[in-house]
């Protein structure tokens, strides 16, 4: 969705043409192979997010591109928090309470995500490590059951997406605990932070960015950041990834490579932690 809008866009303000080539596969390590080796020489760049970027080294270990090596950054263009809910019937109100019924009986509370390796399974081992508690995760292939279990009562929480879950809080059948993110999303302004319900500095998030294959002059990074930044900076722009639940967010090409270097780190220390492998 993102590259389709952001080349749409590019289209109107730069007059320039696109061929979105979606690669499925292997969380998208297809497609992140694919534009590292393509000439570097500015047209070709690529949607990398945190799955293909920053988890996809340390998950897989014969992994055939190394994100930080072989891709040149260009800018952050959104970000996605996740959610983390519970039934509609549970006892549990608040993230607090939550934790402190995990701390009472360790590894009795399920939490579901949608597949061992996913954003959603490491948030849940890193908050484990935040809160100090155990929790026992349940992966699933996908959102479509794990949600049906969790209405029904199967599941003691879920940790995915705010568009997954949606639907299931307006229904009341699903109630939000906290949402991952630095401050509370717009479409669910009651719900408050993992920060904000006693865990300062808890954050994780999905987001998206654009590189270039490493090599490309640096003059043409420059140009591509700055229409790219131009477009992300639209009214309609906002308002459409935040419909879809995601914050614009923008950088500079040594910005985003800070960025990446600290998300690397990050999330290879909890795929350590958790031994977790791709399903």
């Amino acid at each position: 969705m993102f590259a389709r809008l952001i080349s749409q866009k590019l289209a109107e303000t730069a007059s320039w043409s696109f061929v979105i080539d979606n690669r499925p596969g292997a969380g998208g390590n297809i497609g992140m192979e694919i534009a590292t080796k393509a000439a570097p020489d500015g047209y070709t760049i690529v949607m990398g997010q945190t799955s293909n970027i920053s988890v996809a080294p340390a998950l897989y270990p014969n992994l055939p591109y190394d994100p930080l090596k072989n891709l040149a950054p260009v800018t952050l263009v959104a970000a996605s928090p996740l959610l983390l809910s519970v039934p509609g019937a549970s006892a549990y109100k608040t993230l607090g309470e939550l934790v402190a019924a995990a701390k009472v009986k360790p590894g009795d509370i399920t939490i579901a995500s949608p597949g061992n390796g996913t954003i959603s399974h490491l948030t849940i081992v890193l908050f484990q490590s935040a809160a100090g508690v155990r929790l026992t995760h349940v992966p699933y292939k996908g959102t479509v059951q794990a949600m049906t279990d969790l209405v029904g009562g199967r599941l003691g929480g879920f940790m995915g997406s705010i568009q997954t879950t949606a639907p299931f809080i307006a229904t009341a059948k699903v109630r939000p605990l906290a949402v991952t993110a630095p401050k509370r999303a717009v479409q669910l302004p009651a719900v408050p932070t993992f920060a904000e319900s006693g865990f300062a500095g808890f954050s994780a998030s999905g987001w998206w960015g654009l590189l270039a294959p490493r090599g490309t002059p640096a003059y043409v990074v420059m140009r591509l950041n700055r229409e790219v930044v131009k477009v992300l900076k639209l009214p309609d722009v906002r308002e459409r990834l935040a419909a879809d639940g995601s914050e614009v967010l923008t950088s500079t090409p040594a910005e985003f490579a800070a960025f990446l270097k600290s998300e690397n780190e990050k999330w290879a220390r909890v795929v350590r932690d958790s031994g977790a492998r791709p399903d």
